[in-house]
């Protein structure tokens, strides 16, 4: 089913994002981990993809098994290392394999490597290009409430995002964020220059103090001073930590909904047993309390 579609029919989505075992790696456990998260009954459930495509074969792998446990799949797609033939061959495997929905990102490279000579992509909207030209999928694309980290202004990414949205995108997830009235800004500055489609707010649950202080060094993500005295106060107790950690993103996502927000993407890193007492707090508000 294409994700479009869901947008526009349900009063609010609830999606969860994955991620690929490397290569040789457990793959029974990232069944596992599907089948689990799939029981949630989440309206999609999208799988990552590595900037170099190495986690490419394992990123379809598990979208297929997304669908074949009656999910919707999202499969990520990045394009910094891709070559417009590169491109072309994963987006008919994925249509081999049943998946209809695709999330179009630049991506990074590793450290240490550098852009192959026949990588054609500079960026996204340059990717959401060549899916839409291949026709036969949804696609969506990221959004930064915070600007990317790379952009010179707030100003300067949002016009990225307005050629990435008119390149073809049908609906945007942003980056993790933990102050809501960051994302009601930056909401306002989209509609203001004329971008409307579907915005999923993207919700990271916090129940590990050190690999949250690695992701806000990447993402160049702000923490307000509330969640910082949690972090502080919890961090060192794996216990209290997680526990708070839900609580935070049960209350993120109440005021979300409260607010109008139609579409709410839980970032899980591969903790359905998370995921699942974030949706059970909201099984009311979410509409999946059958």
């Amino acid at each position: 089913m294409f994700i479009r579609d869901l947008l526009q029919t349900k009063p609010v989505t609830f999606s969860c994002e994955l991620f690929p075992p490397k290569a040789g790696t457990d793959l029974a456990r990232a069944d596992e981990v599907v089948e689990q998260t799939a029981r949630l009954k989440p309206d999609f459930i999208s799988v990552t993809y590595g900037a170099s495509g190495n986690t490419s074969h394992n990123t379809l792998r598990m979208a297929r098994r997304i669908e074949e446990n009656g999910c919707t799949a999202l499969a990520h797609l990045t394009c910094v290392s891709a070559s417009r033939s590169d491109v072309a061959v994963r987006l008919d495997a994925m249509q081999q394999n049943g998946v209809q929905n695709v999330l179009a990102l630049r991506g990074d490279l590793p450290e240490g490597e550098t852009k192959p000579a026949d990588a054609c992509f500079q960026h996204a909207n340059e990717l959401v290009e060549a899916i839409r030209a291949h026709g036969g999928f949804c696609i969506g694309g990221a959004c930064y409430p915070e600007g990317h980290v790379e952009s010179a202004s707030q100003e300067e990414d949002i016009a990225n995002l307005k050629r990435k949205v008119e390149a073809g995108c049908d609906f945007l997830t942003t980056q993790m964020f933990f102050d809501n009235n960051v994302l009601y800004r930056f909401l306002y500055k989209l509609y203001a220059k004329g971008i409307t489609v579907p915005v999923l707010a993207g919700i990271m649950p916090v129940t590990n103090k050190k690999q949250m202080t690695r992701i806000i060094r990447l993402s160049g993500t702000s923490l307000p001073p509330r969640f910082q005295n949690i972090l502080d106060r919890f961090g060192d107790d794996s216990a209290a930590m997680e526990q708070a950690g839900i609580a935070y993103a049960t209350e993120q996502i109440i005021d979300l909904v409260a607010n109008g927000v139609r579409g709410v993407h839980l970032y899980t890193m591969n903790r359905p047993d998370i995921a699942g007492r974030i949706a059970n707090n909201l099984s009311h508000i979410l509409g999946k309390d059958a």
